[in-house]
């Protein structure tokens, strides 16, 4: 389908739609007959299956379900604050961290059981929602959760904790999360938050807005938010050791002279280095072998400099009992700013030729540093991201169940950019061809336009560089990317027969979807044209996928439910075809004790990315030739040999309510992958002996040079074996001072065994996984819960805790793990911290026809600092949280 043919589609789709409930919305009928119409509603859809049931039917799959008071409760702002808080959410991507996220700030996601940020299947209203065009690191594109509907629109989240694609195919294997919005909304709300946080300028202001109306025969909702994020830099609250943020590549920087390096000899100290000597000062008279080292890490982002803007329309129009047609439009508007150093390292050791007019060697010597350092502002790099959706479906009546079709289209535009140092444009800046008007072919070096780019000290002094020549050896590197997503689907669900505990009943269905991935570099980088960015060609992909899928939910008893659900999907190619089937068992042994049982295969196709693509990050890398941190890049190409993963879930839980208003819910869940789609770990491919130079890329010796690449590729990997427990309890208790429900949830990793092709098998629950495919995997995580509600007043308080757990990178000295740890390896403390939060309402107390509730909160309130981590940034940014203490008031105001 053509944009233009899409367009017109949307177009009519939206007028039609938009007229129609408009105009049932205008004569609204009273509030008798909207009860009376809600009460004839008996059964409703619950994620995890496409048959309808009772509300008061217990899924035999574990589901987890936040409303819109616990989300109110927790003190949210966005999607990634409640996701933060789930104990079965692990490793997730939410923090600005550059130097493992480089190019995804200012988005979210969901990483269900620490199995992929991609692993977990994203829906909104029941339906897929297209993934960010710009990926991970790890070479993984995601729902970007920031860019889905306004907080304020949303009802619930309900999560399915096993396995689901015998249900909704790809992307499921870990679970389900499904964001469903309000429905039949009658009114207007506004609510305007302020949060201010200890460290830094970090405030946030976010408005948002809620409308909507209902009549005989449909109704309308609209929502609107503006979020106004400021930034918290590392400088404003540094964690990290002077050591990690520090990098032997400065400006004043080192040269290389007969493979020796010597530390500027016209300065670095009294410019802002940080001298770092490899022999006795005098070894070489007049010279400091050695490194003049840089702090790059004040200027970087724990916060970025943010803006989104998100709008949400849902138009809902009843023509009959038997008939109903709704559809949906969002679009997300985001604006990231991350701070970011003066200059990247120049990583192709260029060199500064014996004339250089400030070379004081008088000899060749290779640049070891950056062309801008110590006293220069920071370089940020900027991402633009637009999400447009548009979901449209028709839902009709059967004698004994329903039918329905829907059509979804979605598209994100990510726009990336950063400033790097251009490797020809340099080199001929040092042999003095540089500057904006100097023509290289006819310039003369040093003369009129043509200027010589002064990589020394001299530089701050008595030689600085124009900014004519500092123009000329940079340039913006530009990702444009873009993501497309068309479904079509249509699915029918009737009863079939009676049995001891009701109709059987049977949900058929099918399934097209349409993918398109296409990623445009700039030209410079399609050369690889630039000195730490490098570069990539651009890529081009679709994927189509046909899918059938049945489920069968039989009520063999009043206490005996079975469920059976089967989806075929089509790929072609060499991902073929996949069959996975789930079985799943719901027993209520008595009133006060059920039992609930279930398995599942599931599957994840490679995505095009992943099969086609090819993409360069910047990572932390320990050089195992020298000991030493290095900055270095990684090249990640596709591969179209991937199969696709494949995975085995099983649960088995109770629920049990001893006495009234008393509940807990223990699942004992596992999860069995085979060929997982990893990329191979770069530092795996580090420490092989010996190196092989086609993976690792080094500047002059190829075998003992300094380094500057490591070249990955996606490959299937053995296995990955996880298992553990999860316990949720609440216990409402009323008494003179009001309603008072203590609540406790937690998950314990008991298992997170990882085959990795490079590191072999390793034990990784409660182990960083730094060096192997794994994720961060504190063992525990809980939260401990106190609500209390009375009349006009209610207050929540939260205590969450995360586990200690090892860090793979560095030993329990603090020196590098790359040649063991005879002492052990680092331990990451324990996190505790403490939310709390009071509402009180206004309204009631000025007696107002209008509802105003004031909120007061804070997250963190103790300010406790996140444990140490000796790596970049001094803290593990898929785990905890940097900010420090935040203090939150919201202000809701309800027509």
């Amino acid at each position: 389908m053509t944009l233009h043919t899409r367009l017109t589609t949307i177009a009519v789709v939206v007028a039609t739609q938009l007229f129609a409930s408009t105009s049932t919305v205008s004569a609204q009928a009273s509030n008798s007959a909207d009860s009376d119409r809600e009460s004839d509603v008996e059964l409703i859809m619950v994620t995890g299956s496409f048959v309808r049931r009772s509300e008061n039917f217990e899924s035999p799959s574990p589901l987890a379900v936040v409303d819109s008071v616990d989300i109110d409760a927790i003190g949210a702002k966005n999607i990634s604050d409640i996701t933060q808080t789930l104990t079965i959410n692990t490793g997730s991507q939410n923090n600005p961290d550059a130097f493992t996220q480089n190019a995804t700030a200012g988005t979210s996601n969901i990483n269900l059981r620490g199995l992929g940020v991609s692993s977990t299947l994203v829906l909104l209203n029941n339906k897929r929602q297209v993934v960010t065009a710009q990926q991970t690191n790890d070479g993984l594109n995601f729902v970007d959760t920031s860019s889905l509907v306004p907080m304020i629109a949303i009802g619930r989240m309900e999560v399915v904790k096993d396995g689901a694609s015998a249900l909704y195919g790809s992307d499921a294997v870990a679970g389900v999360v499904n964001f469903i919005t309000k429905k039949d909304y009658d009114g207007a709300k506004v609510t305007l938050d302020y949060q201010d946080g200890k460290y830094g300028n970090n405030r946030e202001y976010i408005i948002q807005g809620l409308w909507g109306a209902s009549g005989d025969t449909g109704s309308v909702m609209a929502a609107i938010s503006y979020t106004d994020r400021a930034p918290m830099f590392i400088g404003d609250r540094r964690l990290s050791r002077p050591q990690d943020d520090t990098s032997t590549l400065g400006s004043p920087g080192t040269f290389f002279l007969n493979g020796t390096p010597f530390i500027d000899p016209t300065g670095c100290a009294e410019f802002g280095g940080y001298p770092l000597l490899r022999a006795p000062s005098g070894t070489v008279p007049n010279l400091d072998i050695g490194y003049c080292r840089f702090d790059f890490g004040n200027t970087y982002s724990f916060v970025p400099d943010e803006t989104r803007v998100s709008s949400y329309v849902k138009a809902v129009y009843e023509p009959s009992d038997m008939l109903s047609w709704t559809t949906e439009i969002s679009y997300a508007r985001n604006r990231a700013e991350r701070g970011g150093s003066p200059s990247f390292p120049i990583l192709t050791f260029p060199t500064v030729p014996a004339d250089h007019p400030s070379n004081p060697f008088g000899a060749p010597v290779s640049f070891f540093g950056r062309a801008l350092g110590n006293g220069y502002p920071g370089d940020p790099a900027n991402t633009e991201s637009d999400t447009f959706r548009l979901s449209t479906m028709l839902q009709g009546e059967l004698d004994s169940g329903f039918w329905e079709v829907s059509y979804t289209t979605a598209r994100n535009d990510f726009l990336y950019w950063v400033r790097d140092t251009l490797n020809a444009d340099l080199n001929l800046a040092l042999n003095g061809l540089g500057g904006i008007g100097c023509n290289p072919v006819t310039g003369t070096p040093g003369q009129g336009n043509c200027e010589y780019f002064n990589p020394f000290a001299t530089s701050y002094t008595t030689m600085p560089n124009s900014q004519s020549v500092i123009d000329s050896i940079t340039a913006t590197q530009m990702i444009d990317s873009k993501t497309d997503l068309q479904v079509l689907e249509a699915f029918a669900s009737f009863g079939l027969f009676e049995l001891g505990g009701g109709e059987a009943g049977l949900a058929l269905g099918a399934q097209y979807r349409d993918e398109e991935f296409d990623q445009d570099y700039d030209s410079l980088s399609n050369q690889d044209a630039f000195n730490f960015v490098i570069g990539s060609p651009d890529t081009q992909g679709t994927l189509d996928v046909w899918a059938a899928f049945a489920e069968l939910a039989l009520p063999v008893t009043a206490d005996l439910d079975v469920q059976l659900a089967l989806r075929y999907e089509e790929y072609g190619g060499n991902v073929g075809d996949t069959l996975d089937p789930k079985v799943a068992v719901s027993w209520r042994v008595m009133d006060e004790f059920s039992i609930r049982g279930s398995y599942s295969t599931s599957f994840r196709a490679p995505s095009i990315f992943q099969r086609d693509g090819s993409a360069t990050a910047l990572n932390q890398m320990i050089d195992p030739l020298n000991g030493s941190m290095s900055f270095a890049a990684t090249r990640l190409s596709g591969s179209e040999e991937l199969k696709p993963e494949e995975s085995e879930a099983t649960n088995i839980g109770f629920s049990l309510e001893p006495i009234d208003d008393l509940s807990i819910e223990l699942d004992f869940w596992r999860f069995k992958f085979e060929d997982l789609i990893i990329q191979e770990n770069y530092q795996a491919i580090l420490n092989a002996n010996p190196q092989n130079p086609d993976r690792v890329v080094r500047a002059g010796d190829p075998l003992t040079g300094p380094l500057l690449r490591v070249n990955t590729n996606f490959v299937n990997a053995s296995s990955l074996r996880t298992h553990g427990i999860d316990l949720v309890a609440s216990y409402k208790m009323d008494t003179a001072w009001g309603s008072v429900t203590p609540s406790f949830n937690a998950t314990y990793i008991t298992k997170y065994e990882l085959n990795d092709p490079q590191a072999g098998i390793i034990d990784g629950a409660g182990r960083r996984n730094f060096s192997n495919i794994g994720v961060s995997t504190p063992e525990l995580r809980y939260n401990l819960g106190l609500s209390w509600q009375a009349d006009i007043h209610s207050a929540h308080i939260f205590v969450r805790y995360i586990d200690s757990y090892l860090d793979d990178q560095n030993c329990a000295d603090g020196s590098p793990a790359t040649e063991g740890c005879p002492n052990g390896l680092q331990e990451v403390d324990s996190h505790t911290t403490i939310d709390a939060q009071y509402n009180i309402d206004l309204g009631a107390i000025f007696e107002t026809e209008t509802t105003y509730v004031l909120t007061l909160g804070g997250i963190n309130i103790t300010d406790e600092d996140p444990p140490q981590l000796f790596t970049n940034s001094g803290y593990d940014s898929k785990v905890h949280d940097p900010r420090g203490r935040q203090l939150y008031a919201r202000l809701a105001i309800e027509f």
